[in-house]
């Protein structure tokens, strides 16, 4: 189901709580509503839906991917980027790394240990910063 994005900072700030197998219906309602995005955004973080759990989706070049409780567990090659947000207004600095070791859980909830580079570690470092509260 497609879901009405959240705007209010307030909610977007607070730190999202770990998602577990009742979070199911959440993940597939936020990869209904980043398809139904997909001209403005590439991923998205439960709290933009108004849910606060970890769970993040986002497009990997052409392939949607859905992961529960991310963590980076390791990162290289800092830059400092500029993003918008489906959520916010305008754009902002932030600071990334062209490559990343997530530590997650798929759609099955199975741990899985991936490295991203380039714009999709990107994307991800944003709705994680998105699952910590950080507005970007």
């Amino acid at each position: 189901m497609i879901r009405e994005i959240i705007h209010d900072t307030f909610i977007l700030q607070m730190k999202s709580q770990a998602a577990d197998e009742s979070d199911i219906q959440t993940a597939l309602d936020l990869l209904d509503t980043l398809k139904a995005n997909s001209e403005h955004c590439v991923g998205m973080a439960a709290n933009m839906i108004g849910v606060s759990k970890r769970i993040i989706v986002f497009n990997d070049n052409g392939v949607y991917t859905v992961m529960f409780n991310p963590e980076i567990i390791k990162c290289s090659g800092a830059y400092e980027a500029e993003e918008g947000c489906l959520s916010l207004s305008g754009t902002r600095k932030a600071k990334r790394y062209r490559s990343i070791k997530v530590k997650f859980e798929n759609e099955k909830l199975q741990s899985r240990i991936k490295t991203y580079t380039d714009f999709t570690a990107q994307i991800i470092q944003h709705e994680i910063d998105h699952c910590n509260g950080i507005l970007i």
